[in-house]
């Protein structure tokens, strides 16, 4: 079981490498029990993009860090044995979350990995709309970002994360 990342740069930026965007997709999929082959699609874009695909898909006019576009799920019954869940789109604004990332002191790294598995686990149906939605993401966060050895460099806040810009 893994996940297929397909890399759309659009822009310079990207903290992490492609193999680690890899890495931490297929760490989510293999922590929350995802045994099907998935496809996610990782856009990288600057913030007037970001900007537009926000109001666009969440009606916010304003950049944010990373959004994530659902596609389907991996235990969606339409699909057949052995075939590949199209799981969604996760796009990162790198600008964005390099700012973020100076104003709550981590690095851009750690901050990329952390909006990388904040967007899979939105694309496997995970929220923060209510306080106890979003107790079980962020403990999801967590519990991911140890698994990645980034639990003692990244510390995920409480929801809502984004004071700056907002997403």
């Amino acid at each position: 079981m893994s996940a297929h990342v397909d890399i759309s740069i659009g822009c310079e930026g990207l903290a992490i490498s492609e193999d680690r965007a890899c890495e931490l997709a297929d760490l989510v999929l293999a922590s929350e029990g995802v045994d099907r082959e998935c496809m996610v699609s990782l856009s990288v874009v600057d913030d007037e993009t970001m900007r537009g695909l926000n109001h666009e898909w969440r009606g916010i006019d304003r950049a944010t860090d990373v959004l994530s576009l659902e596609c389907e799920r991996p235990d969606d019954p339409d699909l057949g044995v052995g075939e590949t869940c199209e799981l969604g789109d996760i796009v990162l604004a790198p600008d964005f979350i390099g700012r973020q990332a100076d104003r709550v002191d981590v690095t851009p790294e750690g901050e990329t990995s952390l909006l990388l598995i904040h967007g899979m686990l939105h694309l496997l149906g995970y929220d923060h709309e209510s306080d106890e939605e979003a107790e079980v993401m962020e403990a999801r966060e967590d519990a991911i970002l140890a698994e990645a050895g980034l639990g003692d460099s990244v510390v995920v806040p409480p929801s809502p994360r984004h004071a700056e810009e907002g997403s």
